[in-house]
């Protein structure tokens, strides 16, 4: 073999080994796998809050006060549903619906005591809600000759409330009368306490548990 075809056969060797190694370079790229596709995740979906109704969903009678609302010394005298007669001409045009009245009463002969409390639950449609709670309030602040009643600090009860304390002159027993007046949601309430010995602490926490009370 001449030094000519060693040349070109180590050149041809050469080019085969060069093709090989391209050729094998692109099959491995060919045949790498494809990467797993990236799993989706399904979104939670969002959990809107609950909105609160804005009208009662219990009726009057629930509403009322019950005598383990109240201290233990007192008793339940009357406890009833209000009449469409007995309400005012005033309430029926502003939309009364329902009402519901109680009353409790403590009696010490021996103190010479005698206190009452007493609860009247309205229910109104809630666009004349602020109506009445207006004119029930600006009927309280009229004081007739002989009394004295003026708005007392008192915590706020549901969604606006204001209280009073009267005092008669010349009562004997010096009496005097808490009255809070409060709205929430659709539904009117007036309690009041009065008596020969009253409680401005027990009142607060009687109104509290009433206004719990609308749900």
């Amino acid at each position: 073999m001449t030094l000519y075809d060693m040349l070109r056969w180590c050149g041809a060797f050469s080019l085969m080994v060069i093709f090989c190694i391209i050729t094998s370079g692109c099959i491995f790229t060919q045949s790498d796998p494809t990467p797993p596709p990236t799993p989706q995740l399904t979104p939670r979906p969002t959990i809107q809050p609950t909105q609160e109704s804005t009208t009662a969903t219990n009726q009057a009678s629930d509403m009322a006060l019950q005598l383990s609302d109240i201290p233990a010394d007192y008793i339940l005298k009357d406890r009833s549903v209000v009449a469409y007669p007995e309400v005012s001409q005033l309430a029926r045009d502003l939309g009364w619906r329902q009402g519901y009245m109680v009353s409790f009463y403590r009696l010490n002969k021996e103190k010479d005591d005698m206190t009452g409390i007493r609860q009247s639950v309205n229910v109104y449609p809630l666009e004349n809600l602020n109506t009445v709670y207006s004119i029930e309030k600006d009927a309280m602040l009229s004081v007739a000759n002989g009394t004295t009643r003026y708005e007392i600090p008192f915590p706020a009860i549901g969604d606006t409330s204001i209280a009073f304390r009267e005092t008669r002159a010349g009562d004997p027993y010096d009496m005097a009368v808490y009255t809070v007046l409060f709205t929430k949601k659709n539904v009117y309430e007036k309690i009041t306490m009065g008596g020969t010995t009253t409680d401005y602490e027990i009142l607060k926490d009687i109104a509290r548990k009433a206004a719990e009370k609308i749900r």
